[in-house]
Formats: structure tokens, C-alpha cells, sequence
């Protein structure tokens, strides 16, 4: 009798694989070099032969991914011709699809914006009309864009989770009623005639920390969603956490008030009853710092008046003051309990509402995390605010493209 277990082997790769897997290195080396590399520099970063790398830029050069950027000299012997990424030679579209805007936006190569476009999501959440009217949205950016459609590489869409990353469904997200199962993939896959790819919001908007944050973007980082909802985009060393069906990052019912209102979920003080836009504009409507207009609370009303209790925050209302401060200490328990879990290097906070907070937030909760974490006399975790803007959502979808290009996936060397 065999005693061999039943256990499922690893798989191996092929030559095809490794030559893309090698391709992706050298791209990913030069993305990250801010004035470029050259062939001898990438011997060096890449641990690839000369020849690999002379065979490789060639081809790179040719398809139009990389270009020469002049001579740089650093010592003897002739100057090297350095490479950098052509930002013309391919291009990502990217949407984000949240409950208050949808977003667009066209990058280049290197992950600059080169168009940008929205429209306020339409208040009868009918998931057919929508995805009409982002395929018409789509077409009109690359028309207006004026760049040729052979150019462009895809469409990256975020939306809110929870989401099936195999089959490409939106399924059932709090905020978007009526967005079950929505094929969205595929969807814009064929209105658009490009390949997509879907992720959550939360995850585009870390990876595109990780293209356009510089520094911030390096290492191990969770990035913390402040829009409609609030959710955590994770990165472990330089890699993105997705969690196996692709929803990791949902901190929605981590507990930040045991005192505070009841959530659906059973518990009191979650996050999604303490810090997220909409429960500190009902705690303002209860403290008189808003006028009461319970029951107005679609996505666009609570933005509008979420602005107005920031607004009265920054006027010196001590009420509306004490509601931004008491979020940012609800926020940097839910910040500890993810740094302590995960042991990250740093903390990112963007998203949409983000701008209206940054103030409060950076004030307090880097202190309060220093009292909460628990190896605080190990090393030390930077909190920061994220340079990439209002955007960061469609921004990440487009980096989803440009990453599944560029970034170098030991996963792709496995065989099917």
C-alpha cells in the first residue's frame, strides 16, 4: 500500500513564463528608478545576465515601453545610455464606481493622469442604465483623449465590495441597492471592447499608493478608505493582500465604541456607526450642530452635509470640534487593532473625505496609535496622509492595468 499523501504539488513554470516574468522585473526596476537605468545598472538590480537584459530592452524598446533617456557618466570608461518607461507607450483606463460619483480617468506609462472625467451616481441605482452611461462615459474620455485605442491596455474598475473576483460580479455592497451580482467586468468588457479587470475600491486605492505615493507606497503599508464606507487596502512586502475570494480589508464592524449607537451587525460601536460619514452628520443632527434631516440620508446629501460639519468645525463650533476629534480616536483604535494584526511599517489615510479630516486625523492619531501598539518599542509606524488625491479610487483601477503589465507576479510563473 502507497503511503503517499494527497496533497496538491506545486506547479512548476515554463520558458514563455520566465521570459515575462524577467520582462516584467527589468520594467518594474526601471518604474521605480526616478531618472531612469541603464543596462549595466539592471544587470545589477535585476541579477539577470547582460544578455537577458541587451535581449529584453531591445524588445521593450521596440514595442515602445521603454526609451532612451541620453548618456549619464559616473566614472570611467564611456557614458551609459540610461532607459526609462515612454509614457506614451501604453495607456489605463480606470473607473470608480461609488455610491456618490463615478469617476474616470485616463493614465500614461508612468501613472500620470492624462484625462479625468465624472458624473454624479444617478439616485435610482438601476445597475443596466449605470454601466450604459460609464460605456458612453468611457468612450467619450479616449475620444477626447486623442489617443489611438491600440494604445490603450484596458479598463480597471473599482467598486465597492463585496466583489467575485472570478466571475467579475459587484455582489449586493451596502451602499449600491440593486447591484446584485452585477456582471460588471464583463459588461464594460464588451460595451468598451478592451480587456477589465475588477477589483474592490479599497484595494485599487492601495495600489495606486504603491504607483503614484513615492515613498509611502514602499513596503508594507494599510491603506485606510475614507469614503461613503471606510474599509483598508493591504500591501505586505511590496504585495497586495487580497484574501481568498479577493474581499480582504472589510474593518466595517471592528469595534471602536463599546458605548456607542447599535449596529445592524448586533454590537455597538462599529465603525460603521462611528466613523464613516454618515453616522458623525446623525451625530451632529443629535448634538444640534446640523439641522435635524433624518431620513435624508443619500450618499449625496450626507457629503453635502458632512462639508457643513467640517466647515463648522473649522468656524470654532466647540460641538462640531469635539465630533471630528472623538472620530479621529475612534479611528485610531480601529488603526492599532490593523497595525498591531498585520505589523506594518505604515499607515496611509485617502479617499474622498479624506481632505475634510486630514487635519483632525493627523493631529491625534499618530499619538494615540503610539500608545496602542504593541511593539512601539521595536520600531515605528509613520502615519500619513496620501498624495494622490480625491481620485485615488479611479487612479488605482487604472493601476490595475498598468500593474498586471509592469509588476512582476511569481504567481504567473505557476502553470495552469
Amino acid at each position: 500500500m502507497s503511503d503517499q499523501k494527497d496533497v496538491t504539488a506545486r506547479r512548476g513554470t515554463n520558458l514563455p513564463a520566465m521570459a515575462d516574468f524577467n520582462q516584467s522585473v527589468i520594467l518594474d526596476a526601471i518604474r521605480r528608478s526616478a531618472t531612469g537605468l541603464s543596462r549595466v545598472e539592471l544587470v545589477t538590480s535585476t541579477g539577470l545576465s547582460p544578455q537577458t537584459i541587451s535581449n529584453i530592452t531591445r524588445r521593450l524598446l521596440d514595442s515602445g515601453f521603454i526609451e532612451e533617456a541620453g548618456k549619464a557618466g559616473t566614472g570611467p570608461g564611456k557614458p551609459r545610455t540610461m532607459l526609462r518607461l515612454n509614457p506614451g507607450g501604453r495607456y489605463a483606463l480606470g473607473v470608480h464606481v461609488d455610491p456618490t460619483v463615478v469617476t474616470f480617468v485616463m493614465l500614461d506609462l508612468t501613472g500620470s493622469v492624462v484625462r479625468r472625467s465624472s458624473f454624479p451616481t444617478p439616485a435610482v441605482m438601476d445597475p443596466t442604465l449605470i454601466i450604459e452611461r460609464i460605456v458612453e462615459a468611457l468612450e467619450q474620455l479616449i475620444d477626447d483623449s486623442g489617443v489611438p485605442r491600440e494604445r490603450i491596455g484596458g479598463v480597471g474598475i473599482a467598486a465597492p465590495g463585496p466583489i467575485d473576483n472570478v466571475l467579475g460580479t459587484v455582489v449586493d455592497p451596502p451602499h449600491l441597492v440593486g447591484w446584485h451580482r452585477v456582471p460588471l467586468r464583463d459588461a464594460l468588457q464588451s460595451g468598451v471592447g478592451l480587456p477589465s479587470i475588477l477589483d474592490k475600491d479599497v484595494t485599487a486605492s492601495a495600489i495606486a499608493e504603491m504607483w503614484a505615493g513615492g515613498e509611502s507606497g514602499l513596503g508594507s503599508f494599510a491603506f485606510f478608505y475614507l469614503g461613503t464606507g471606510i474599509g483598508v487596502g493591504l500591501v505586505m512586502h511590496d504585495e497586495v493582500v487580497r484574501g481568498s475570494s479577493g474581499n480582504a480589508g472589510e474593518v466595517g464592524h471592528i469595534v471602536t465604541d463599546p458605548a456607542g449607537p447599535k449596529c445592524l451587525c448586533g454590537l455597538r460601536g462599529c465603525i460603521a456607526v462611528t466613523c464613516t460619514p454618515q453616522a458623525l452628520v446623525q451625530e451632529a443632527e443629535r448634538l444640534g450642530v446640523l439641522d435635524d434631516a433624518w431620513g435624508a440620508n443619500d450618499t449625496r446629501t450626507v457629503d453635502s452635509r458632512f462639508t457643513e460639519l467640517c466647515a463648522a468645525a473649522e468656524a470654532g463650533n466647540a460641538t462640531a470640534i469635539e465630533i471630528v476629534e472623538r472620530s479621529a480616536v475612534r479611528m485610531s483604535k480601529a488603526v492599532a487593532i490593523i497595525a498591531n494584526l498585520l505589523d506594518v511599517d505604515r499607515v496611509v489615510l485617502g479617499g474622498p473625505f479624506w481632505a475634510r479630516l486630514s487635519g483632525y486625523y493627523l493631529r491625534r492619531i499618530p499619538e494615540l496609535l503610539e500608545e496602542l501598539r504593541a511593539t512601539r518599542s521595536i520600531h515605528r509606524i509613520s502615519v500619513a496622509g496620501s498624495t494622490v488625491g480625491e481620485d485615488v479610487g479611479a487612479i488605482g483601477a487604472a493601476c490595475l492595468v498598468l500593474d498586471r503589465a509592469l509588476a512582476p507576479n511569481p504567481r504567473a510563473l505557476l502553470l495552469s
